[in-house]
């Protein structure tokens, strides 16, 4: 027996037409300049968003070439979101950050026809244009085209004259809900980044679930502040999600730095926030030293690395505003958990939740497995790497077969933690990073939480160097706080009343800067290399 029910398809289509439809004149996009905000209405940007679609057809995109975006967060980028895949294209966001061969390498196994570039990243893709193999077509956005030298068979075009004379209305085809819409490539830290093709199916569910109590909770009454970069894992669905409901969006474009983003805060005045961990920590440091008002954030959301606990306290106590834990990967689309306390929690319970990666929604099921293969159980106690599956959740990486990272139907996260059994999760710490001393393990994330719960320290990573006798032990790598001085004897007298004496570490270095990757985590990999080669000035504390 089948349902009675009408079977239309889920896709972009119906985001768009809802967001610059009945929401068009009530929510905008609001682009920061450094000085001030340029505006477009949602039903602005669906007008643009048909004239970008028309030419793009000029431009030979008739099925599922793949159209790449090379720029920041702005109303720009956001038209491209829309267009592309709603036309029947694939959007392929590259991510300005991984390493030249990375970007060239993804480019070209993505075929990318058309490439999209603001005009003040233009110095950096001209290195590249010569590498991209596939690419016919450039399109300037923001600048002079004439500014770009392009190799012969690569015509490049200026975004606005494009766009000009062109139509303001759209047919939109009618797309299978399983058809590829976007795709974003992973970092690719140790090997080549491998591509995720996100379906209009898997964006639509995305999107219900980021505006649901349980996920971001997004509605019309939100101005929301996308710090998270569009070329990054989809901006946590942000964009898509604002047009669900008609959220406003404020893209702060290039100004990611702690004093652009607290005027822009001051000057918008945003209800809700998403950035990584980092972000968050330079504004309350800038906070502390130059005031701005912050009174309208209700909630800023964290993921891509933990959270530590200290900095969420500090916003909260300070400010008022809660920081939100969440988890995910470019793979789960990539929201897979919040964690909002359960409603009867007391208050130090809340605590407790909140510094955990959240509970896991009805759309994401996950299990943890351990060394032998068997499924644990969710008892808060049993640990193992966390496996997921669920209609937002990768199935297999495009165009390059890893079966090491899917098994039974289920995507391996290679993160390792426990599930409580009323469902939230705790990551202790990436497969690749425990450190396993005499034979017991230690969580480098939940000692770098603690020591930077210390008012001299700005951030701290952990990592497992070679040790005699215990096989491997903790480093500790330190930045500190502008104007703050602390030893590494005292951080381990800090440290003491918090963790088992035998995960107390020895090995302290002090270092101007964090190594981060290209979306903003702790680069563990990069830290080891200058420990192994020597580069870092290590106080062994005996």
């Amino acid at each position: 027996m089948f349902s009675t029910m009408q079977d239309g398809p889920l896709s972009i289509a119906r985001i768009l037409q809802q967001g610059s439809g009945p929401h068009g004149a009530s929510a905008e996009v609001v682009t920061w300049t450094g000085d001030g905000a340029r505006r477009s209405s949602y039903a602005e940007v669906g007008r643009r968003t048909a004239q970008l679609a028309h030419a793009l057809r000029g431009l030979g995109v008739t099925g599922d070439q793949r159209v790449g975006t090379f720029m920041w967060n702005n109303a720009e980028h956001l038209e491209a979101y829309f267009a592309v895949p709603t036309m029947g294209g694939v959007l392929h966001t590259l991510n300005i950050r991984l390493f030249p061969e990375q970007l060239i390498y993804v480019a070209n196994h993505a075929e990318d026809h058309v490439v999209l570039v603001d005009s003040t990243l233009l110095p950096l893709f001209q290195k590249l244009l010569p590498e991209l193999k596939t690419v016919r077509h450039v399109i300037v956005v923001g600048g002079d085209k004439a500014a770009l030298e392009a190799p012969a068979g690569v015509a490049v075009h200026g975004y606005e004259e494009l766009l000009a004379g062109q139509p303001d209305e759209f047919d939109w085809p009618e797309l299978d809900e399983r058809s590829a819409a976007a795709m974003c490539y992973t970092s690719g830290t140790t090997a080549n980044p491998k591509g995720v093709v996100y379906s209009h199916r898997s964006i639509y569910l995305h999107s219900m679930q980021v505006c649901m109590t349980d996920g971001m909770a997004l509605s019309q009454s939100d101005r929301s502040l996308a710090v998270v970069p569009m070329f990054h894992a989809m901006s946590w669905g942000l964009p898509y999600a604002a047009f669900m409901v008609g959220a406003t969006m404020i893209m702060p474009d290039r100004f990611l730095q702690p004093e652009p983003l607290l005027k822009m805060i001051a000057a918008e005045r945003p209800t809700m926030a998403a950035a990584v961990p980092t972000i968050w920590q330079g504004v309350l440091q800038h906070l502390e030293s130059d005031p701005h008002d912050v009174s309208s954030l209700r909630e800023v959301v964290v993921g891509g690395a933990a959270c530590p606990p200290s900095l969420m306290k500090a916003f909260h106590e300070k400010y008022g505003i809660a920081v939100l834990h969440a988890w995910g990967m470019t793979e789960t689309s990539p929201l897979g958990s919040v964690a909002r306390p359960p409603v009867d929690a007391t208050e130090e319970q809340r605590w407790t939740y909140r510094s955990s990666q959240g509970r896991l929604p009805t759309g994401v099921q996950g299990r943890l497995v351990g060394d032998n293969g068997a499924v644990l159980p969710c008892d808060g106690e049993s640990v193992g790497e966390l496996e997921v599956r669920g209609p937002w959740i990768a199935g297999a990486y495009y165009g390059d077969d890893d079966p090491e990272k899917f098994r039974d139907g289920w995507l391996r996260t290679g993160d390792v933690g426990y599930i409580t059994p009323d469902g939230f999760l705790q990551l202790t710490d990436r497969a690749k990073d425990v450190i396993k001393s005499g034979g017991e393990w230690i969580s480098s994330v939940d000692l770098e939480n603690k020591v930077m719960g210390h008012p001299a320290v700005a951030e701290a990573m952990v990592i497992g160097v070679p040790d005699e006798k215990w096989s491997e032990r903790p480093l500790v790598a330190v930045v500190l706080r502008d104007g703050h001085q602390v030893d590494a004897a005292e951080l381990r007298d800090f440290l003491a009343g918090e963790v088992a004496h035998w995960q107390l570490p020895e090995y302290w270095t002090f270092i101007p800067e964090a190594p981060k990757t290209s979306v903003g985590k702790f680069d563990k990999k990069r830290l080891r290399k200058q420990h192994a080669d020597g580069q870092l000035d290590v106080t062994h504390l005996t």
